[in-house]
């Protein structure tokens, strides 16, 4: 069942250089599905997010909430906050400091005249882990902690919609760990319709259903978390996941060439494509050897007259830098794959199954 959907969205702050925040967005959100918007600062999935909540007015398109528009730029309806029956988790927590945990969760549901809201508090609460902690108020909580009741206060009127805006952004790395495992055991539990925007790619594969990376106010690829890490839909998706190596190719002499030199080995990788491609490899990709040394042929390449630039041990693995020709490559291999230390050549080989290619910026067919 669709929960929510949003129809050519657009979303303009005025001034001499117009900034469109939110370009044209159309987007199904399916009742219990956790849809991650994924990307780097200024991309406009907060400013999504918030129009979605009604805290930002958009110009154009459609928002609807199980089957009701709340937002309609062709009739002029825009639905306030308070009546569009969603949950929101900001990235501040935003707690009241002089209301005690427990009152804090009642709040929404003290606003709407639940009767029942004391039992409602303590159910979620106890969903988050936080039971024992009714009676103290957020100065004395942990950012943790602070985070949990802010996730039960979004929680206890059952909204249609739940919006999570960065909210474990402030928290330090082990403890994010610990609530992103949290957070998916809750939604898993509960079933609640979500949006969660984050910048983290990691938290994003961990916690979304569904995955839509956006670039400009756009969703660039919106995919299963698998799909948009194995096959990037753009070589913008490509570089935001961090996908350094790039090599520009170009057919040539029955071959293929780059500022790395000649391609060496099996090329039935390239054979339905000519003129010029973009080759994309991740740093755990690659393998390094000995000049000389044998290098498997068949599904396999190979870049010759490279050498060591640096290499940085980082517990499990180790990162080198390294140059071949023109181009500046990064291999990350297990430590005892083989050492190699400044300045050394090397012959770089990679699996052609690991490689993507992309024909003016788009992932060719493979």
């Amino acid at each position: 069942m669709q929960e929510l959907k949003i129809e050519h969205l657009v979303k303009r702050y005025p001034g001499r250089d117009q900034v469109v925040a939110v370009n044209h967005v159309n987007v199904d959100v399916q009742a219990g599905e956790m849809l991650v918007l994924l990307g780097p600062s200024g991309c406009g999935k907060t400013t999504l997010l918030r129009c979605v909540a009604g805290l930002e007015d958009a110009q154009e398109g459609r928002i609807v909430l199980e089957g009701q528009p709340v937002f309609d730029s062709a009739t002029g309806l825009n639905q306030p906050t308070h009546l569009r029956d969603i949950g929101m988790v900001f990235q501040n927590y935003s707690l009241w400091p002089h209301m005690t945990v427990q009152r804090n969760v009642e709040y929404p549901l003290r606003a709407r005249g639940s009767p029942d809201r004391a039992k409602r508090a303590r159910e979620v609460l106890e969903v988050v882990q936080c039971g024992h902690l009714a009676d103290r108020y957020p100065a004395m909580l942990s950012g943790g902690q602070q985070q949990r009741i802010a996730l039960a206060r979004a929680l206890a009127p059952r909204p249609k919609v739940m919006l999570l805006d960065e909210p474990l952004s402030n928290l330090d790395a082990l403890l994010r760990v610990e609530l992103r495992t949290h957070l998916r055991a809750i939604h898993r539990e509960l079933g609640f319709t979500g949006i969660y925007v984050t910048h983290d790619q990691l938290e994003a594969f961990n916690l979304g259903t569904r995955v839509a990376v956006m670039n400009a106010g756009r969703i660039e690829q919106l995919d299963s978390a698998s799909t948009v890490y194995e096959r990037p839909a753009t070589d913008y998706v490509a570089r935001f996941l961090g996908i350094r190596n790039v090599l520009e190719l170009r057919s040539e002499g029955g071959g293929w060439s780059s500022g790395a030199g000649r391609l060496e080995g099996d090329l039935g990788l390239f054979e339905r494509h000519k003129g010029s491609l973009q080759l994309f490899l991740r740093p755990q990709a690659l393998r390094l050897h000995v000049p000389g040394a044998p290098i498997a042929q068949v599904g396999h390449l190979s870049l010759a007259g490279g050498h060591i630039v640096e290499s940085l041990y980082s517990g499990s693995e180790v990162d080198t830098v390294l140059r071949v020709g023109d181009v500046t490559l990064y291999a990350s291999n297990p430590v005892g794959s083989g050492q190699f230390k400044p300045g050394d050549p090397v012959t770089v080989s990679f699996e052609s199954r690991s490689a993507l290619l992309y024909v003016d910026g788009k992932l060719a067919p493979q």
